[in-house]
């Protein structure tokens, strides 16, 4: 069909092995906040020479600068013409994103990729030992990096938010668009992929459920 293969890689680059040339994707991208460990901010994108091609032939020009790839293209200095720009970038994002690489660097990546999934299976280990089901049923189609669980039924997820929240101050997200209210979502990327995290994680949960649970119970006497 002659169509470009673009891969969104936020919350996956680092955790999970991306062959980003064998795979023949055209165009990918990430953002720096999520396993990169750096403040969000900063979305590194790639293209390979088709998806370029398609770029160059394009006859209608682009009515903003943020999606104009060439201009962008220009800003950094990649399109071999004399440098303009429209605005200035924040060097601190810069600098951090760079650190933040540095650290996967130093780690290595298949030793980076290889602790996201140990520390997604020991989560799923501890979230099923609660009673709790995963969302994505097939192993080998979930992501090590985010995790998400259905919501049981009868439990008020706004009670175990704020219990984690205030007890462990550990996060717990809900879902989205259709998934609203059905689940909820844990994270593990980069600095929070350890098994410390992990633990956390699951005795915050643990304990937000007996909570709510029990909260719920005292409301039927």
């Amino acid at each position: 069909y002659d169509c470009l293969l673009v891969v969104d890689t936020v919350a996956s680059l680092g955790g999970v092995s991306v062959q980003t040339d064998q795979w023949e994707i055209d165009v990918i991208y990430s953002g720096s906040q999520k396993v990169l460990g750096s403040p969000a901010g900063l979305a590194p994108i790639s293209f390979n020479s088709r998806a370029l091609s398609k770029i160059e032939s394009r006859k209608t020009p682009v009515s903003v600068f943020y999606w104009d790839v060439k201009h962008l293209s220009n800003y950094w200095a990649c399109s071999g013409e004399p440098r303009k720009y429209h605005h200035t970038i924040s060097s601190t994002l810069v600098s951090a994103l760079r650190e933040g690489l540095a650290i996967i660097a130093e780690e290595g990546l298949e030793r980076c990729t290889a602790r996201h999934s140990a520390c997604a299976k020991r989560l799923h280990n501890g979230l099923r030992g609660l009673g709790l089901e995963l969302f994505v049923e097939k192993e080998d189609a979930r992501l090590p990096t985010i995790t998400t669980v259905r919501v049981p039924a009868n439990l008020d997820l706004k009670v175990l938010q704020d219990y984690a929240m205030k007890n462990y101050a550990v996060e717990i997200a809900g879902g989205l668009g259709p998934t609203a209210g059905q689940v909820f979502r844990i994270g593990l990327m980069g600095y929070n992929a350890t098994t410390d995290k992990v633990d956390l994680a699951l005795k915050a949960v643990g304990e937000g459920l007996q909570h709510a649970r029990k909260l719920k119970q005292n409301s039927k006497l």
